[in-house]
């Protein structure tokens, strides 16, 4: 009776220290950590994590409000995730050239906020690239011209191969 009497007692004693060691855990999980930044043009990006780093693992969704030049306002604007990670997010273009403070929120449970000043610009288009010279194919060459190294290689290649399996045929009868 006194053996079951130790296991359960270490049973609850572990259960005991699996849900103390969770509290501190779950204290941290009910804050986000939000990272703001331009996105190089007219729009804001923004990386959710843990404040423990841990990446998220379901959707959150997140509100962004901005002050940019002459006291224009944006927002608030519900931003939603994007597909290229968890935890990414991104405007597209809602701010107009011009020096902006943002701010993102989450709603509870994962409340948190954060605030950056960025630097929006007018989307640059990509630089057309240069016309290329096309030139037309040496012909005067005939038109079997191009084949023959190519065959060379394979009579190479079929002349090596019998000659290794002349040499294993030898040695198989000697």
């Amino acid at each position: 009776m006194t053996g079951i009497r130790k296991v359960l007692a270490a049973v609850f004693a572990g259960l005991a220290l699996t849900l103390l060691s969770a509290a501190p855990a779950a204290a941290q999980a009910d804050k986000l950590k939000l990272t703001v930044a331009g996105d190089g043009a007219e729009g804001v990006t923004i990386q959710a994590t843990h404040t423990d780093g841990r990446r998220l693992d379901k959707v959150v969704r997140l509100v962004l409000t901005a002050t940019g030049p002459d006291g224009q306002q944006i927002g608030p604007v519900q931003l939603d995730p994007q597909p290229e990670g968890h935890g990414f997010y991104s405007s597209g273009p809602v701010l107009s050239a011009g020096k902006w403070k943002v701010t993102v929120k989450s709603p509870a449970p994962l409340q948190s906020e954060a605030t950056a000043t960025v630097q929006a610009q007018a989307a640059q288009s990509p630089p057309v690239p240069a016309p290329v010279a096309v030139t037309a194919p040496d012909r005067t060459a005939g038109a079997g011209a191009g084949w023959w190294p190519f065959a060379a290689g394979g009579l190479v290649l079929v002349a090596a191969a019998m000659g290794v399996a002349m040499l294993f045929g030898r040695r198989r009868t000697g």
